[in-house]
């Protein structure tokens, strides 16, 4: 038999009403009553009746997350991140990695309260494409869609870690990424990195633009070997993924170069997990928290159906570790 509001509320000693409130995290609950009513919920094992709140509050308390990757470590310390989020206000998360299109068609029959497309070179999605009465917010290139859409500035990223190189006496920098015009969001980079050298070239300076054949461990890693080991006179590296990061460094491992002594590294994504590797590498991007919140804010905001920006640029910061030596102080 399962458990109901009504025997939380009469071992609590309080309302109906009471009892939903605090499940609800709602503020006209004192903290002391809400606490314990949750208390007693948690003891009791009381599991909400979605389907019944959805009914009362024409909400599911659920969202759509169509998702890039389940193997990239950016992408899913993300999604991870505005599970909680949302978990704080109550909602669950139902992620698919189809096509767009199927994917939206299968949440608009599980009567969702709102979807969250995360864009990389699937393709447009317009108003037009979809048949949809689900509020969609898009995490990608704005010109890509019409919907509501939160984005980071990718060329702005990159062009500031290969200024910062630059500033610290770098010449010779390399840039490891997905260098096809298949992906969007990667092209940003490329073209953050390539404005960054023109602007500040001089005669010593050259492009170094290394393909990947992907954004994992491996492409990286495959790259800078190729690289390093052709005895480029690179001094510094920017790389376009912290998966690619991974790789990159595994390479300098095998070929006994220090880092920051032999070669300097900024990775792109502003991810903190960076306990596997012997430095604090210098990171480039919008922090995942950041976005997170952003993404999570909006999102709510959909739902309520309040006035929103239907563009928002989230700017980058660089987050300074032990990955870069200035050139004076190589030995």
């Amino acid at each position: 038999m399962s458990v109901t509001i009504k025997d939380i509320a009469k071992q609590a000693g309080v309302s109906y009403s009471t009892v939903s409130k605090a499940l609800r995290d709602s503020p006209l609950v004192k903290s002391p009553t809400k606490k314990k009513i949750i208390k007693i919920a948690e003891e009791l094992g009381y599991q909400p009746n979605i389907a019944a709140r959805s009914l009362v509050q024409k909400k599911s308390y659920t969202i759509g997350v169509i998702w890039p990757s389940v193997k990239r470590m950016a992408p899913a310390v993300l999604i991870t991140k505005i599970t909680d989020l949302l978990e704080e206000h109550s909602y669950s998360t139902l992620l698919s990695i189809n096509k767009i299109d199927s994917a939206i068609a299968t949440f608009n029959r599980f009567q969702i309260d709102a979807i969250v497309v995360f864009g990389d070179n699937r393709g447009t999605i317009h108003h037009s494409s979809f048949k949809t009465k689900v509020p969609i917010l898009y995490y990608g290139i704005k010109e890509h869609t019409l919907f509501p859409t939160i984005d980071v500035n990718r060329r702005f990223a990159i062009k500031m870690a290969t200024e910062y190189l630059q500033r610290i006496g770098h010449q010779r920098i390399a840039y490891i990424g997905d260098l096809t015009d298949e992906d969007p969001l990667q092209i940003e980079k490329r073209l953050g990195y390539l404005e960054a050298m023109n602007v500040n070239q001089t005669e010593n300076s050259k492009h170094f633009l290394v393909p990947t054949n992907g954004l994992d461990i491996h492409d990286g890693y495959q790259a800078a070997k190729s690289l390093l080991s052709d005895k480029q006179s690179v001094t510094a590296i920017i790389s376009g993924s912290y998966d690619l990061t991974r790789g990159i460094l595994r390479a300098t491992t095998e070929l006994g170069l220090k880092i920051p002594s032999d070669l300097s590294i900024i990775s792109y994504d502003n991810i903190t997990l960076t306990e596997e590797f012997d430095v604090q590498v210098t990171r480039v991007g919008v922090p995942i928290p950041r976005i997170a919140q952003k993404i999570c804010e909006t999102l709510l905001s959909i739902i309520e159906e309040d006035e929103i920006e239907n563009s928002i640029i989230l700017e980058p910061e660089l987050s300074s570790g032990d990955s870069c030596a200035t050139i004076k102080s190589r030995t």
